[in-house]
């Protein structure tokens, strides 16, 4: 047996062995709670809502989900609950797709509390409840622990943080964070939903409608974002308020 070809094989090894603790290793961050029904039941409004005949349809979703990305907790301990309730807001948004799965998420980490820009939970401006990772963290979205829980305790308060992530992973699934979800848009809708969008970005400026989040006009991307955890916690009222672009959001979310 050759040198080059006895190196070859210990590579093979030693690749294999670590690929193998690796995988091991992150076992533990891809549990599908066995709790799982009972947990929506007692903690997802959208889910109560579902017909029997949905249900089952959506806790499978949330499994599959919960089986290919991974969530751990920084600094933190990662409960049941904390996985029912990424795994939702995963699926909310995408629910009315039975093809969709996220290609650009890998691992949802959990802050203790929040944090800054810099993904740091010392030092100043730690306001951020949650983030899509760019560069490094490309195929990460990292949460605040305390705001994943408190998403779901009022469902008719209009914010939701994770959904509001998840909407942005969606934006961001064509290529370009914009505010502009290709994929959820038919073309004749595309400019439609455009020139509504900074239509309604202006008038926010300029405070005339202050049911509207007021950090969904900072670009149309976080635009996207709030005004589909509206949609999905507060459809009546931002039908009654704007019903332009409830009919708009409809359209994206729940295509006929």
């Amino acid at each position: 047996m050759g040198t080059g070809l006895v190196i070859s094989i210990v590579c093979i090894v030693v690749v294999g062995y670590f690929l193998y603790r690796s995988r091991k290793r992150d076992e533990g961050n891809y549990i599908v709670p066995k709790n799982m029904q009972q947990l929506l039941l007692d903690n997802v409004a959208f889910y109560n809502n579902l017909s029997e005949k949905e249900k089952p349809v959506f806790e499978e979703r949330v499994k599959y989900f919960l089986k290919n990305v991974a969530i751990r907790g920084v600094d933190t301990t990662v409960i049941p609950l904390d996985r029912i309730l990424v795994g939702a807001g995963a699926i909310i948004p995408i629910f009315a797709f039975p093809d969709w799965k996220y290609n650009n998420i890998s691992e949802v980490l959990l802050y203790k509390g929040t944090f800054n820009k810099e993904y740091s939970t010392a030092g100043a401006e730690r306001n951020v409840l949650g983030m899509v990772g760019d560069g490094a963290m490309q195929r990460e979205m990292i949460l605040s622990q305390p705001s994943l829980r408190a998403s779901f305790q009022n469902p008719t308060d209009g914010q939701n943080t994770t959904i509001h992530e998840f909407a942005h992973l969606i934006d961001k699934a064509d290529g370009a964070t914009d505010g502009v979800p290709e994929y959820l848009l038919a073309k004749p809708y595309i400019l439609p939903w455009i020139k509504l969008m900074h239509e309604t970005i202006e008038e926010m400026k300029k405070k005339k409608y202050p049911d509207i989040n007021p950090y969904g006009a900072t670009n149309e991307a976080e635009f996207f974002a709030v005004v589909s955890e509206y949609f999905f916690e507060k459809p009546g009222e931002l039908q009654t308020h704007h019903p332009e672009l409830y009919t708009m959001l409809e359209a994206m979310f729940h295509p006929k």
